[in-house]
């Protein structure tokens, strides 16, 4: 193996996942199953976070986190395929066609290593990570200090200068289950 094997075997890909339909904790379970069936490997999971729809034509909030992947060989394309296969296995599709519907899960590449792709297939970073929430706090946990390949600034720094307002809270299903809300949770 060559050395830039090794490099192309070690990226790191970051992906957000969410849902605001049906089970969403089990969907959310369910993609990252998927996301270790598709040989990629999970290393690490943000907390889940309960958020406001944004942009969408619903007020069904949504369960988001961020999945740290190592993607072996896998170009950003065929991440997107299996991705795409992911979704569509769990029932993203017919049932929901348009980009401002809800879904029963929804999956994004946010970063691949430092690379910056713009195809008519796959655009990473994706180009509105910078601008909501639910993808900055999750992913602020995971990488705080990771520098935005096309903006130049740290994913925490992104998140201060947020003016994104909706809620995003960490979610607890044993508090949710009993129709409370967290003491203390952050928003």
């Amino acid at each position: 193996m060559t050395l830039m094997q090794m490099d192309a075997d070690n990226t790191l890909a970051y992906i957000s996942l969410g849902s605001n339909l049906g089970d969403r904790a089990g969907n959310l379970l369910l993609a990252v199953r998927g996301l270790i069936e598709a040989d990629l490997v999970v290393r690490r999971l943000s907390t889940i976070y309960e958020t406001d729809p944004l942009d969408m034509d619903t007020d069904l909030k949504f369960l988001n986190m961020v999945a740290e992947v190592q993607v072996g060989g896998t170009s950003p394309t065929q991440l997107m395929a299996r991705l795409l296969r992911i979704e569509y296995s769990l029932g993203r599709g017919e049932k929901h066609p348009g980009p401002k519907e809800p879904r029963t899960i929804d999956l994004d590449i946010i970063f691949f290593g430092s690379q910056v792709v713009n195809s008519d297939f796959v655009t990473i970073p994706h180009p509105r990570m910078h601008l909501r929430k639910f993808v900055l706090r999750p992913l602020a946990e995971l990488v705080p200090n990771f520098v935005h390949p096309v903006l130049k600034t740290e994913i925490v720094e992104l998140l201060a200068a947020s003016e994104d307002t909706s809620a995003a809270h960490r979610w607890s299903p044993n508090v949710h289950a009993k129709g409370g809300t967290a003491a203390g949770a952050e928003g």
